[in-house]
């Protein structure tokens, strides 16, 4: 892992230069930036570079960056900055309340439920529509989870057609880090939330408003039992860690 940090290092030194680097400026550069290797690893490292195909020497002027360098590179790119956002996203996880987590989705049962019943009754064709695109475009998608789930929530909102409970439900979910939060947690307990954004869809596309605020109720009932599953699952880690 330190060594494949040690060629990304060096790849993207060699692709931010307009003219061919020298293998001793690489080297310099990859020393003083506090990456323990000697002189002959770094060669070895440049080396491995040129036989990969992600850099190619020009004479005694130095290497530059390949297409297929700055592909590699782009996928290093992705797959680091993929890895430090599920360390924030975990950071982030840990440092909220279960107890607050919970009493938020308390509420949100109260008020969605609700919204729920009043969307069966009084969707229109062209929101359903727009409701029927938020489920179908997720439902087999493990990406984009908190996106999908404020696209669902809000269609639904919309079709509610209530002003009062759209800003109440605004109110509850102004907290911009609450569905990655929520997303994070269903992930690691492998739950499935577009099945219930499903059973939700259907029963509001039949106009069944008893169905359909019965439904939402055990989703947020779900959602709530995540939390306390993800807690738990927490606190085994806890003690394995300490034991």
């Amino acid at each position: 892992m330190e060594e494949k940090g040690q060629l990304f290092f060096l790849l993207d030194f060699i692709s931010q230069s307009d003219k061919p680097v020298g293998s001793g400026s690489a080297c310099l550069a990859l020393i003083t930036t506090g990456h323990q290797v000697s002189e002959a690893t770094c060669g070895r490292l440049l080396r491995e570079l040129d036989e990969r195909g992600f850099t190619e020497k020009q004479g005694f002027k130095g290497r530059i960056i390949t297409s297929v360098g700055r592909n590699y590179l782009h996928t290093l790119t992705h797959e680091k900055n993929r890895l430090l956002f599920s360390q924030q996203l975990t950071k982030l996880v840990n440092s909220r309340n279960k107890e607050e987590l919970l009493e938020i989705l308390v509420a949100r049962k109260a008020i969605e439920r609700e919204i729920a019943r009043l969307a069966a009754l009084k969707i229109n064709d062209e929101q359903l529509a727009s409701l029927e695109i938020s489920v179908t475009s997720y439902l087999n998608s493990d990406n984009n989870v908190e996106v999908g789930d404020l696209y669902f929530h809000n269609a639904l909102t919309d079709a509610a057609g209530n002003r009062v409970l759209k800003a109440a439900l605004n109110l509850i979910r102004q907290d911009a880090q609450l569905s990655p939060v929520l997303g994070y947690i269903r992930k690691k307990v492998h739950s499935k939330i577009f099945t219930d954004h499903l059973k939700i869809f259907n029963a509001v596309a039949g106009r069944n408003p008893v169905a359909a605020e019965q439904a939402m109720v055990e989703h947020i009932e779900n959602l709530m039992a995540d939390v306390h599953k993800y807690w738990s699952f927490a606190h085994i880690d806890e003690e394995a860690n300490h034991s």
